[in-house]
């Protein structure tokens, strides 16, 4: 007895040492425990077998799993030949490898490296375990990070990360981060909601956003496919009976489906019978009928029908056509979801959502026309002056624009702050296209007045030299007008609705030159003597007024104003000696539509224009070219039935 126990005894202490040491080679934690009891899996590295062992390794609710996941993910696993283990590794000088217990990164051992092994998972694998680490990286302190893992989620999110995304919701402290956890919880909740009831609400709560992705998740859910009714199990989500020849179902996709579903053979075509009937010639006859009694069809049906009755050749018999057979059945639709509480809340919200991006949409439509009415009206509003109340034609209007353009660009080569930079450039760039209006007037157009003919061949001449001139200062590449950081990006209204903020300031430039104009042409001395000037030459002048000096100044207000908005097309548009020309015909039409001689009118008539060239660009998106030759052919037409504009002035002013 004393001798058992003796070697009992013995075997005891000898036993505990190894039992201490593998205690210290890896903590004991239920992560361990899981990693230890999947080892030959994980050392394997199969996406089949990799799924619950990742699901197991979370549901430990260890943080030391998204490290574990983050070294299998990264290759940084290696395994102990000897016993399977698995370690973190690090490499030493000596090319030997320290063995790191990845619950704490302490060293375990060190061993050489032909006595541990890496473990090198496939692109499938990492690509499952970089899913599973974004329940992780919610809850991670860095906001990038969680970011990220927001970004993935909306890309590729689960069932699984439903719990840990609400979780991270819980405690989120960024609030537009949490505005879109909040959304994207209630996608996954759509998606993936535990019961019925809990999917239909967040569908519901989801008629309030136009978004992509929100529309993209209702689709899949009404997504339905054609099947055969005979098929389906009694609990099948029907959407509705199709018939075979409609537009959306042919009778060809009705009778595959029979094919696929064994109730119908391939009907052969005449082509393929002849084949037949070529295959199984013996003898110079087929099956008992002599091959020059082939020469008929009704020979060779009867010759098919007899190689059908022997079992030789594919069924077929006259008359036989698929339409007659699909008849015999009954095809739906049936939704690939389900649950039919969820695919009638999904259709409703799709309904509901649809109206709303409709409605937005039109309004996004009248905001871009709102805005290019605004682009064209200041555009158009120096020609407004020069051609409406001087009646001078000036081909080279668009070439002040141009100077305008180009004068902020020179300007922001000297000044690098864009917001001061403008500042300087407008009244910069309203002397200097003044300046070249006075001295256009000077030279040639106060010896043209009342000659229509020969002020717009000069003019136009001028716009070709200026064109040119500024090809040879600048060259031909496009220059750069930068726009203040505060008017980078845009208002945006909803997913659908958005305007930069750069045509909302040149919409309120716009608006602000039209009432400072109304002043300067009702409300100054100036305004009413070029009123008078305009209505009658030899009157003013017995007045009193210069109407030489009135005209010069008129033409270098409205050079002055094409040159602002120069300054202020510039900022969006590109800044080429060409750029005028795009400008310089949407200004006359402006000008023409609105009313000749009327500020009023060129609002209107901007208004007029905008509006219609982005309805029509609006149903022919592909091609704004033949929206412009639309517009144009409408406004001739227009012109026709009231040739004085939308409106037109009355009195001495209107019959001169």
């Amino acid at each position: 007895m004393l001798r058992i126990f003796t070697i009992l005894m013995a075997i005891f202490f000898a036993v505990t040492p190894i039992v201490g040491q593998e205690a210290n080679d890896i903590v004991a934690t239920k992560l361990s425990i899981a990693v230890e009891k999947n080892a030959p899996n994980i050392i394997k590295g199969s996406v089949k077998t990799a799924s619950p062992i990742i699901a197991e390794l979370v549901e430990t609710d260890d943080p030391a799993a998204m490290r574990f996941l983050s070294l299998w993910q990264e290759k940084s696993l290696w395994y102990r030949k000897t016993d399977k283990r698995i370690f973190a590794v690090k490499e030493q000088e000596d090319g030997s490898f320290d063995l790191l217990d990845f619950n704490n990164l302490e060293v375990v051992a060190n061993l050489p490296k032909k006595q541990i092994k890496q473990i090198k998972p496939n692109s499938g694998l990492r690509a499952l375990i970089a899913e599973s680490l974004v329940a992780f990286r919610l809850l991670n302190e860095d906001k990038q990070v969680r970011q990220e893992a927001v970004a993935n989620l909306a890309r590729s999110g689960k069932a699984q990360h439903l719990q840990p995304l609400r979780a991270a919701l819980l405690i989120e402290q960024d609030q537009v981060l949490k505005n879109e956890m909040q959304r994207l919880e209630t996608l996954l909740t759509v998606q993936f909601g535990e019961t019925s009831q809990e999917r239909v609400e967040a569908i519901k709560s989801t008629t309030d956003s136009l978004s992509v992705d929100t529309r993209a998740n209702l689709n899949r859910i009404v997504a339905t496919q054609i099947k055969l009714n005979s098929e389906l199990p009694e609990t099948a989500n029907i959407a509705r009976v199709i018939s075979p020849g409609s537009t959306d179902f042919s009778v060809e996709q009705a009778y595959d489906l029979l094919i696929a579903a064994d109730l119908a053979k391939p009907i052969p075509t005449v082509s393929e019978r002849k084949q037949l009937l070529i295959d199984n010639i013996e003898n110079g006859k087929v099956d008992g009928f002599t091959i020059h009694n082939l020469a008929t069809e009704k020979n060779r049906d009867a010759a098919y029908l007899s190689l059908v009755a022997d079992g030789k050749v594919p069924f077929w018999s006259p008359g036989l056509n698929a339409e007659i057979l699909v008849a015999q059945y009954e095809f739906v639709e049936v939704f690939d979801e389900p649950d039919a509480n969820v695919t009638t809340a999904a259709m409703a919200a799709l309904d509901t959502i649809e109206r709303k991006v409709a409605m937005s949409e039109f309004a996004d439509v009248a905001l871009d026309g709102l805005s290019l009415a605004s682009i064209y009206f200041l555009a158009a509003i120096g020609l407004a002056i020069t051609f409406g109340v001087m009646g001078v034609i000036n081909m080279a209007h668009g070439e002040f624009i141009m100077m305008g353009a180009y004068t902020g660009y020179v300007v922001q080569q000297f000044i690098t702050n864009y917001t001061v930079s403008i500042i300087v450039a407008v009244p910069l760039a309203f002397g200097v296209t003044f300046m070249a209006g006075v001295l256009m007037e000077r030279l040639v157009i106060r010896h043209l007045y009342h000659r229509p003919l020969e002020t717009l061949l000069a003019t136009f001449g001028i716009s070709v030299a200026l064109q040119q001139l500024a090809k040879n200062i600048f060259g031909t590449q496009a220059r750069p007008l930068t726009a203040p950081e505060w008017l980078d990006g845009a208002l945006v209204i909803n997913d659908v609705i958005s305007i930069s903020w750069i045509r909302i300031a040149i919409f309120g430039l716009s608006i602000l030159f039209f009432v400072v104009l109304m002043v300067v042409l009702n409300k100054t001395r100036f305004g009413l003597e070029t009123r008078a000037v305009t209505q009658n030459r030899r009157m003013a002048a017995n007045m009193g007024i210069n109407p030489n000096l009135i005209n010069m100044l008129t033409f270098g207000l409205g050079s002055g104003i094409a040159g602002i908005a120069g300054v202020a097309i510039g900022l969006y548009a590109k800044v080429t000696s060409e750029m005028g020309g795009d400008y310089i015909v949407q200004s006359f039409m402006t000008v023409v539509v609105g009313g000749v001689g009327n500020i009023w009118g060129t609002l209107a008539g901007a208004v007029m224009i905008g509006f219609l060239q982005k309805g029509i660009e609006w149903f022919n998106p592909a091609n704004t070219l033949a929206a412009q030759t639309y517009m144009i052919i409408f406004i001739i037409i227009f012109i026709q039935f009231r040739p004085r504009g939308i409106i037109a002035l009355k009195g001495r002013a209107a019959g001169d």
